[in-house]
């Protein structure tokens, strides 16, 4: 009987513990983790969908700024979690 407890106490706490892998961070983290505190000012999260990162920008020339910057930061956000495999910019924040 001490066995079933035993195995029941390992995956309650397997279920709890988080990903190691970095996989379960919220979209927005992993957005503030690879742009710099003046870009975040100029965008916001639109939508995370079938591992494609949506971010609506607000003035047209952060929108060119950050598709120049678009391999770097999506090479970044491929480092952090193996969720995200592409990356949009969309003016209108």
């Amino acid at each position: 009987m001490e066995q079933i407890k035993d195995t029941i106490q390992a995956v309650f706490r397997e279920w709890q513990a988080p990903d190691k892998q970095g996989s379960s961070q919220e979209p927005a983290a992993l957005l503030k983790k690879v742009l710099a505190k003046k870009a975040l000012k100029h965008v916001q999260l639109y939508n995370f969908r079938k591992g494609v990162l949506s971010v609506k920008v607000d003035s047209a020339s952060w929108l060119y700024y950050l598709n120049l910057q678009k391999e770097t930061l999506l090479a970044q956000l491929k480092k952090e979690s193996t969720t995200i495999k592409d990356l949009r910019f969309l003016l209108g924040a």
